[in-house]
């Protein structure tokens, strides 16, 4: 069952990883895994070391970032780079004055990541038209914003989030592909889709011709595993072969460098990124 106590740092294990490839000369992948907390910082005081102890940060929500450069220079990378940049700085300055109007709000928190994507997305392509050499800072944007138990999913492009909870894997995000497209639209089957030509030429992306952001709100419990990579990973491992590697977790760093390891095995074609945290199971009686 899940606790209504909010997970503090200690029961919550998260861990991201990102390689190269043994394909590509460079990294165009970006990614970010950390927490948003309340606290005191002490610079200095009179009352002692224990001071310390009362003072512990409260953790408020877990947040995790994927980003995978659009493109075959240094420009995607730069897109990716600044994407999570502007994505980080715009939670962490929104987030608490959100935080205090959820209860009569049930939309802040959707409203602040699409248009906290769209600003980013205004802001390289306005990059991309001043830069003299024609730069085009594109780059696909997953986050996931994990309140307690419910958390949001900001989806652009087709890097994924997935869900592993109750022995089941479910991808959360919709691939904002053409194959995509085609298949909802029922021009192609999703077995052809995968390998056809349209597989990874996005329909939506953060600096790109489009962006359309989608937020989806999901509920999680304890031990549930939540994973986002960009498609360097889902171009070789298969949902099943995830599914497994997570059944036989020890921990999220190790299951980060399991995956990413399976994608180099797999032909490691593209630079590959894995985050994972879990929520660890309560200990409370």
């Amino acid at each position: 069952m899940s606790s209504s106590r909010r997970p503090g740092f200690a029961e919550v294990d998260a861990w991201g990883l990102t390689h190269v490839g043994r394909v590509r000369r460079t990294n165009q992948d970006h990614f970010f895994v950390g927490a948003l907390s309340r606290g005191v910082v002490v610079d200095g005081t009179s009352l002692g070391e224990d001071l310390g102890t009362l003072l512990e940060p409260e953790r408020v929500a877990s947040l995790a970032i994927v980003a995978d450069g659009v493109g075959g220079s240094s420009d995607g990378e730069r897109g990716a780079r600044a994407a999570v940049a502007a994505l980080l700085r715009e939670i962490a300055r929104s987030f608490h004055g959100a935080e205090h109007a959820e209860a009569d709000d049930p939309e802040v928190f959707s409203r602040l990541l699409n248009d906290a994507a769209l600003t980013c997305h205004a802001s390289l392509v306005k990059e991309a038209e001043q830069d003299a050499e024609g730069g085009r800072f594109a780059t696909t944007l997953t986050v996931f914003l994990g309140l307690w138990p419910h958390a949001y999913l900001l989806q652009v492009g087709d890097s994924r989030c997935y869900l592993f909870q109750d022995d089941q894997l479910t991808q959360i995000t919709r691939d904002q592909t053409l194959a995509q497209n085609l298949v909802d639209s029922g021009a192609l089957s999703r077995t052809r889709a995968e390998s056809s030509k349209w597989a990874h030429v996005l329909s939506s992306a953060i600096g790109g011709s489009e962006a359309a952001p989608v937020v989806t709100r999901i509920v999680r419990h304890r031990g549930a595993v939540i994973l986002l990579c960009s498609d360097g990973l889902t171009k070789h491992v298969a949902d099943e072969r995830i599914a497994e590697r997570i059944r036989e977790m020890t921990n999220s760093r190790q299951l980060a460098e399991v995956l990413v390891q399976d994608a180099l095995d797999g032909g490691g074609t593209d630079n590959v990124t894995v985050v994972v945290g879990r929520t660890l199971q309560s200990v409370e009686g």
